[in-house]
């Protein structure tokens, strides 16, 4: 899409549209390059036309609050289409066979949701109370953390493709794993890598919740809120944990054996309180981060044989 197309388009449409937009403004680590074009869509239904008015060999990036985004800082040359505006209703929702409890839209914070939920006598999303980035996001990789996961309370998902489809799926059409969610096509197999979620989007979530105490809930918030506060350095900005836990291990305790608790390059720092996370101690650049990310699974990998998978999304160009 060229700056000609770009102006045309903007002309139909009722969101916002910008080019040249800072990804450091829209991304926790508050670093890295620029979108050539950025859009912010008004509803979904403009959402929906703006992905119909797409050439099909434009570059998309779907995004929320950027919680779990590493921009490099050469930027990104294609769209980046922001969620939090236009998809952010929760609300109550029952939907018969295909159960019901909350509707939640792919904008809307993961927190917001964990608190609708005890507000409404609903209980089993407390959890979400530990997940800063959105519904989108914590569908997109199976977030989850204080003993839940997203996809454990999913009821089904509302999605939409490049072509602007809508799609109501259920769990059973994705292969779920530990902070992992590839959708199988019609004969039940894995889709190519790359088709999901690059060419089909989470438009909103409806959450299976059980009956429960408001009370009860909002403690064990209060709670959780709590040791995220104690564990994690949510002063500084991080993307939340760099990479998964391995199987029967911690990627913190590894990290921090080997002797990484504190390291820096640039502006960005490995946590001294919580070796899994990277922090921007002010100015760091995407290649900081990056140079952090790939010194402490190089590390990991050296000292214990284990290769950490990353939790975090890179992208753009160096």
């Amino acid at each position: 899409m060229n700056m000609a197309e770009t102006g045309d388009l903007a002309a139909g449409l009722r969101g916002e549209l910008r080019r040249s937009e800072p990804m450091a403004r829209h991304v926790s680590w508050r670093a890295g390059g620029v979108a050539r074009t950025a859009y912010f869509p008004a509803d979904l239904d403009d959402l929906i036309a703006f992905l119909r008015a797409q050439s099909a060999d434009e570059p998309l990036l779907m995004t929320g609050l950027g919680s779990n985004l590493l921009v490099r800082d050469g930027g990104l040359r294609g769209t980046v289409i922001f969620t939090q505006r236009a998809l952010r209703e929760v609300r109550l929702d029952h939907l018969g066979v295909l159960g019901g409890g909350i509707y939640a839209e792919a904008g809307a914070a993961s927190p917001k949701v964990a608190r609708f939920a005890a507000l409404n006598e609903l209980a089993g999303a407390e959890f979400l109370t530990g997940i800063p980035g959105t519904v989108g996001g914590a569908l997109a990789m199976n977030a989850g953390c204080y003993g839940g996961e997203t996809w454990n309370i999913v009821a089904h998902v509302h999605t939409v493709d490049r072509a602007g489809k809508r799609w109501v799926r259920t769990p059973e059409d994705y292969a779920i794993d530990y902070r992992h969610v590839r959708l199988k096509d019609a004969g039940g197999s894995l889709k190519a890598e790359g088709c999901h979620p690059a060419e089909e989007w989470f438009l909103a979530a409806v959450f299976n919740l059980k009956r429960g105490s408001g009370a009860e809930s909002r403690a064990k918030i209060t709670e959780l809120l709590k040791r995220r506060i104690a564990a994690q350095p949510l002063n500084e900005p991080n993307a939340g944990s760099v990479f998964r836990n391995p199987q029967g291990d911690y990627a913190a305790r590894l990290i921090e054996a080997c002797g990484l608790k504190g390291h820096s390059i640039g502006g960005a720092m490995i946590s001294n309180k919580h070796a899994n996370f990277i922090v921007n101690r002010g100015a760091a650049r995407g290649a900081d981060i990056e140079a952090l990310i790939l010194l402490a699974g190089r590390s990991v990998t050296e000292k214990f044989g284990i290769a950490l998978e990353r939790e975090v999304r890179i992208v753009g160009e160096a």
